[in-house]
């Protein structure tokens, strides 16, 4: 009698290590049923290593691929750019514009930006520093977002159906079928005119759900410095992930 139906390959554990030189690497697994061959990438956002296996790939070859790998593996998470965690004396881009973090030991206090000295006070207790900071540049990101949504949907008479902020890392935005924005806070460190860019891209997509012609000339109308950002970000936007992120 023919089987029908075939089972389903082991279940994958979440990652697995490979060591190199003494030291150890985790490398995150994950099955994808189109892929034709194992692949292998450092994703600088999350300053991680994944194994993508094709659909029938075992553990055990996953595991040879990476060991194989191991070297390879080791000088790419090296190269990655240096974390800064949100402590006093770091530097980080606040609006297209470094400021240095200066903490005040305080039960309470709140963020005050020293424009001309170049700083960024912040007065807390040590062991909230990171997060007060860290809900500050939120709270900011979602001002300077909504009015550019406001501002670009009041030019083309759409509203959308809401705006929330994540921190993603595989894109800078999108845009929803129902009509829901989401944004990346990161997008506060950036220059203003790469965060009005994006906030007029997804709006644009209020009118035309995908990238056709139509699309870029609604999107060049609404933020002419289109092509600038899109080239900023190229070279610049994986850097924004590293800010915080050794928290």
């Amino acid at each position: 009698m023919l089987r029908l139906f075939r089972r389903d390959p082991t279940p994958l554990p979440d990652h697995l290590d490979v060591v190199h030189e003494g030291a150890s690497y985790r490398v995150l697994l994950k099955r994808m049923p189109t892929a034709r061959r194992f692949t292998l990438r450092v994703r600088n956002a999350t300053r991680d290593v994944v194994i993508t296996l094709p659909k029938r790939g075992s553990l055990s070859a996953a595991r040879d691929f990476a060991q194989r790998h191991a070297a390879w593996i080791a000088a790419r998470l090296h190269r990655l750019p240096q974390a800064v965690p949100f402590v006093h004396g770091a530097h980080f881009p606040f609006r297209g514009e470094e400021l240095v973090i200066e903490h005040i030991e305080r039960l309470r206090g709140g963020i005050e930006i020293l424009a001309e000295e170049k700083r960024l006070r912040v007065s807390c207790s040590g062991e909230h520093l990171s997060r007060r900071l860290h809900d500050y540049l939120k709270m900011e990101a979602r001002k300077d977002l909504e009015a550019a949504v406001k501002t670009h949907c009041a030019s083309l008479g759409f509203a959308p159906r809401k705006v929330s902020l994540r921190d993603t890392t595989s894109r800078w935005g999108s845009c929803s079928a129902s009509g829901s924005l989401n944004f990346s806070w990161r997008l506060i460190m950036a220059p203003p005119f790469v965060l009005d860019y994006l906030a007029a891209h997804e709006v644009a997509h209020l009118v035309h759900m995908n990238h056709s012609d139509e699309f870029w000339a609604v999107t060049k109308k609404l933020a002419p410095r289109t092509d600038h950002a899109e080239a900023w970000l190229y070279a610049h936007g994986s850097s924004l992930h590293r800010y915080g992120a050794g928290d």
